[in-house]
């Protein structure tokens, strides 16, 4: 059994021009800090993670709004390999939403899918080596004005 050691989730604040940061960034950070509370276990305690990757930057900036990165430097964090598979902390072993073709409704259950596969030991050529625990954050929808309808992240451990 691989157990979901806690789960956070919620929607948007209103966001616009006031925010600093892109859309959905507050909303992750938010999340993911609860996540963390919750838990006890921090972004570097994490042995990959499966992230919310719809558009090409996705990655770059929620490493940056979940705490794996400082702001300005998931950029850096992908270039050094510490994201990569054999890296560090693997990001999106599984090869992301993108590689999936991002099937809306399927999108969070392939991530959690991937993570308890991976905390198995089954997954195949893309296992991360020794993956004790995982995080998945999956953030999704928007409507004019709100900084996304949903934001889950869930903090797994073998």
């Amino acid at each position: 059994d691989i157990p979901i050691r806690g789960s956070a989730m919620s929607s948007g604040e209103l966001w616009g021009a006031h925010s600093e940061n892109v859309w959905g960034f507050d909303l992750a950070r938010r999340v993911s800090g609860e996540a963390y509370e919750h838990t006890g276990i921090g972004p570097d305690e994490i042995d990959l993670f499966e992230l919310h990757d719809a558009f090409t930057i996705g990655e770059i900036v929620t490493t940056e709004a979940i705490g794996l990165a400082e702001i300005g430097e998931g950029g850096r964090l992908v270039e050094s390999g510490h994201t990569s598979l054999g890296g560090a902390q693997p990001v999106n072993p599984s090869g992301g939403l993108l590689s999936r073709g991002h099937p809306l409704g399927a999108t969070g259950i392939a991530q959690v899918t991937e993570a308890v596969w991976q905390l198995r030991g089954d997954a195949n050529g893309r296992q991360v080596e020794n993956a004790r625990t995982a995080l998945v954050e999956t953030l999704g929808g928007g409507v004019a004005g709100i900084d996304g309808n949903a934001c889950v992240v869930s903090i797994l451990t073998s």
